[in-house]
């Protein structure tokens, strides 16, 4: 497709080696739009840029090819959003450093929507992987759109998750929209552009090079109310994103984990720190004000797992024997209904009914 005037100057600015975000704005503040700035004189502006910064501007008409996003539009699914646009992430105006425009690809309307981020790390633990994917299945089905970043572990699990309920989920990645990375992700990409929203701030064909992750992380959590760290090494990056948003004024929560665990090390740091501990779906629904009307069967005080699990602890054998389910049953049972807050694990193996 052909690129209007607006769009074409909005992706030339985007693509100016060295000019970023902070001189983008600045540009738009000294001329109103980008149109204007790229038709301003050298000596102009270098009144706002460096001079080897508006010299690289003054010759982009020439420079900068435009045929890559022209094709890319081609797909419906495909969209370029800039600052202008009413369709913008309203919650990212409020952020320090606003991306200029956002490549898109899916559902547009996901960007406006009520959102959690929900983060962690690239080597969890099963149990890790099991809880990401339950608590973000369930505060979807209350209608909250999960916020990752299509990384392996935690974040993969977290949109796979979110699929399952009505609020869907947006995947922020460090890479131009062309690419899927990791390549193991490229399933759940198809899915995600399919029923749920891709998005990135930087052109298409950039690669996925290291200092670009830690930058997309400022939009997972800009986009969100809150952030949700469900397993983390005091090393993941996933404490920066959590630390993003506390300079955002978003809500920080941790799921705890065992002492003992270095995947646990992260989330028990930030609750020190003052992140609100949570032990179910419900916890952060409550804290952010999100009413739901749906009904939550597993955590109905008649469930027949209550036949035989009570106020007194027991341990999942006896309690396998007890109901006839397997271990394995009893323990998808278990994750659920601890999610919705009717059931505690205790030291030692032990479960407990708390409703």
């Amino acid at each position: 497709m052909s690129l209007d005037a607006s769009l074409s100057s909005w992706l030339i600015l985007s693509q100016i080696q060295g000019l970023g975000n902070e001189g983008l704005r600045r540009l738009l503040q000294a001329f109103g739009s980008p149109e204007a700035a790229l038709n301003a004189s050298a000596a102009s502006l270098s009144q706002h840029v460096k001079p080897s910064i508006s010299v690289l501007i003054s010759q982009s008409r020439e420079t900068v090819s435009l045929e890559a996003a022209a094709a890319w539009l081609n797909d419906p699914l495909n969209h370029i959003i800039t600052l202008a646009d009413t369709e913008y992430p309203q919650a990212l105006l409020n952020i320090a450093d606003p991306p200029f425009l956002l490549y898109v690809k899916g559902r547009v309307d996901l960007l406006n929507t009520r959102s959690l981020a929900v983060v962690g790390s690239r080597n969890a633990t099963t149990q890790g992987l099991r809880n990401a994917e339950a608590f973000a299945k369930s505060v979807s089905e209350a209608g909250l759109c999960v916020i990752s970043g299509m990384a392996h572990g935690i974040d993969a699990a977290a949109h796979q998750g979110s699929l399952q309920g009505r609020g869907s989920t947006v995947a922020v990645v460090g890479t131009g929209l062309d690419k899927v990375y990791p390549a193991a992700n490229r399933d759940l990409a198809h899915r995600l552009a399919q029923h749920g929203t891709i998005i990135s701030e930087f052109p298409l064909g950039t690669p996925p090079l290291a200092s670009n992750f830690p930058r997309r992380n400022r939009i997972i959590s800009g986009l969100s109310e809150g952030c949700l760290v469900v397993e983390a090494s005091l090393q993941s990056g996933s404490l920066i994103t959590a630390r993003m948003a506390l300079e955002q004024g978003r809500d920080v929560f941790a799921i705890p984990g065992s002492i003992h665990s270095p995947q646990s090390k992260g989330c028990h740091a930030l609750i020190k720190q003052g992140a609100k501990l949570v032990e179910s779906a419900q916890d952060i629904l409550e804290e952010l004000g999100f009413t739901t009307n749906s009904t939550q069967i597993s955590s109905e005080p008649q469930h027949p797992l209550f036949a035989h699990l009570d106020f007194d602890p027991i341990d999942i054998e006896t309690l396998s024997q007890l109901s006839g389910l397997t271990i394995g049953e009893l323990s998808a049972i278990l994750l659920q209904l601890e999610l919705t807050g009717a059931v505690a694990t205790l030291p030692g193996g032990l479960y407990q009914r708390i409703v």
